[in-house]
């Protein structure tokens, strides 16, 4: 059963940095996309980027304004979210999700997510 381990959440300032991790297991890692989304306390599931399989396929990034970098190694079957300048607005779980292609920012979309991990930024 395929499985995603998110990690690297924690405290920052704002201003900070932090970079996440997602391992997945039980799925053919190179035939996938990859996405991350976050969620707020009160709000919605939102998307934050997505990374395709292959450089022609399409993907998309949401909210972040050029912060945020989404990464992938395919060898280490891990996907990354680089978050640079770091404001209280970010605060949120972020979650790491699958699916065949980055099509959409709608959760409905993927077909595989994390337990999530939590992102604070203090002031």
């Amino acid at each position: 059963e395929p499985q995603l381990v998110e990690s690297g959440g924690g405290l920052v300032q704002v201003g900070g940095s932090l970079r996440l991790s997602c391992a997945a297991s039980g799925l053919t890692f190179d035939e996938y996309s990859f996405a991350w989304f976050r969620q707020a306390p009160g709000k919605e599931r939102e998307g934050v980027s997505c990374i395709s399989r292959r450089p022609d396929v399409p993907r998309w990034t949401d909210s972040s304004e050029g912060r945020f970098t989404i990464s992938r190694d395919n060898a280490k079957n891990s996907v990354y979210l680089q978050m640079n300048s770091l404001n209280s607005e970010d605060t949120a779980v972020y979650y790491c999700a699958a699916a065949s292609i980055c099509y959409t920012d709608d959760p409905k979309w993927y077909d595989y997510w994390g337990q999530g991990t939590q992102v604070t930024v203090s002031s």
